[in-house]
């Protein structure tokens, strides 16, 4: 007599669904289109705090999350019926070698704005999490999944400081997520909360497991598309892309220089674009004219642009945390 297929499906490898190599693809194209915006106003094409805020804040977490659920999805089908372990070692150990090469690399070339978990690092470190539920019954995986996902949404619409603490602030410890104020990077992609939707990923593929959903997905084959050729090469096309988008753009940043931008606006556009990932519009206005004014009074202001100054200087901190207080 045939098992019924809520006994079979973990004891069974599934199927390869072509879909997730096209999704995938899709996710990074549209990635690179977003790169290329960040890329644009790096070289002043573009007003500061553009790629951080309005549609394009909303459209990079679209594609974060979109990424990360779908290594969700890949890590259960890669690894069911059980652990690849020499396989999954090895992807481990390209991806970690890659987000350790993009910090190296930023850290050099960005020194304020350095990336220490970016995308790359947190989808290393929730493979590793992933691991753990992949031994543990489906339902645990689930539950976890559903708490999760409702203390993210109680952080961001309900309550956001709740589960936020300034012991979390340095480098060291923000990249769990709890952070009140982290610092400033290129890419920050904490586990908390973007483990909602690789949770979600798992989840949903294991319950797409138990209903034949996937044997149904893998009917409509491979594909040979060039978002799914690209879907097959993430990592390649991941760490080659940026290099490429923005020589491109310093180029015809030589060819057609883009016009000089008003100092005192681009602080303000950049400073209201780094507050309202964390607070309201409302606040970080008044925060940054406040540290705006201070700076100017001090005399600090030009040299904060230039560099010449950095962020963690004691005379920066002290201002900045007046204006907090005063912001409040």
């Amino acid at each position: 007599m045939k098992a019924p297929a809520t006994e079979t499906y973990a004891s069974v490898k599934p199927p390869r669904i072509g879909l997730l190599d096209t999704a995938r693809g899709v996710a990074l194209m549209a990635m690179a289109t977003y790169h290329f915006t960040w890329d644009m106003e790096f070289m002043g094409y573009l007003t500061p705090g553009t790629a951080e805020t309005g549609w394009l804040k909303l459209y990079a977490r679209a594609i974060a999350s979109t990424f990360l659920f779908i290594v969700g999805v890949s890590l259960v089908l890669a690894n069911t019926p059980q652990i690849r372990w020499r396989t999954f070692w090895k992807r481990f150990a390209m991806i970690a070698a890659a987000a350790l090469a993009i910090s190296v690399v930023t850290r050099f070339v960005f020194p304020n704005e350095w990336i220490f978990f970016g995308i790359l690092h947190c989808i290393a470190a929730l493979s590793l999490l992933g691991l753990v539920f992949l031994r543990l019954p489906p339902p645990v995986t689930i539950v976890v999944t559903a708490v999760v996902t409702a203390a993210w949404a109680v952080d961001t619409w309900i309550a956001p400081d709740l589960l936020r603490s300034p012991i979390f602030n340095p480098r060291y410890l923000a990249w769990i997520g709890l952070a009140e104020m982290p610092q400033r990077s290129n890419d920050y992609v904490p586990i908390f909360p973007w483990a909602v939707p690789f949770l979600l990923g798992m989840t949903a593929t294991l319950l797409a497991m138990r209903t034949g959903l996937l044997e149904r997905l893998a009917r409509v084959g491979t594909g040979s598309s060039l978002p799914a050729k690209a879907g097959r090469h993430s990592l390649a096309f991941y760490l080659i892309h940026q290099p490429v988008l923005i020589a491109i753009a310093y180029a015809l940043s030589v060819v057609i220089p883009p016009a000089k931008p008003d100092p005192v606006e681009s602080y303000l556009k950049q400073c209201n674009a780094s507050c309202t990932m964390q607070e309201g519009k409302a606040l970080c206005r008044s925060f940054c004219q406040c540290t705006l004014d201070k700076l100017q009074k001090e005399n600090l202001f030009t040299q904060f642009q230039s560099g010449a100054v950095k962020p963690d200087d004691g005379r920066i901190l002290a201002l900045a945390s007046e204006c907090s207080v005063d912001a409040q």
